[in-house]
């Protein structure tokens, strides 16, 4: 319940604030969100397999941001910004189609 409660008013705020990203992040927060969803369903897998750890998904779901806007800070230094930023994507995309189908096995035992 308290899961929900906190997306509830996550969203809630998120309507409410005129919320702002400075220009020279915005090429980052695409790569961030998605390297949060990759904690996420991580996190549903854990809590469905029966191995969740609160503190792990936490690491996990911080690590994941930072390294992937690192990966892509580096790639803008380099100047292959765009490709290091597709690759983010395709990697992270995979591992959360493989948590997602994991998660259907699960629910449908199928």
């Amino acid at each position: 319940m308290i899961p929900l409660a906190g997306l509830l008013a996550g969203i809630l705020a998120g309507l409410y604030f005129d919320v702002s990203v400075p220009l020279e992040l915005q090429p980052y927060l695409p790569i961030a969100i998605v390297a949060a969803l990759d904690a996420v369903f991580g996190g549903i897998r854990a809590v469905i397999e029966g191995i969740f750890n609160d503190k792990v998904f936490v690491v996990s779901f911080i690590a994941n941001v930072l390294i992937a806007a690192f990966i892509v800070f580096l790639g803008d230094q380099l100047g292959v910004g765009s490709q290091l930023s597709t690759a983010v994507i395709v990697v992270l995309g995979i591992r959360i189609f493989t948590n997602v189908a994991t998660i259907r096995r699960h629910i449908f035992h199928a």
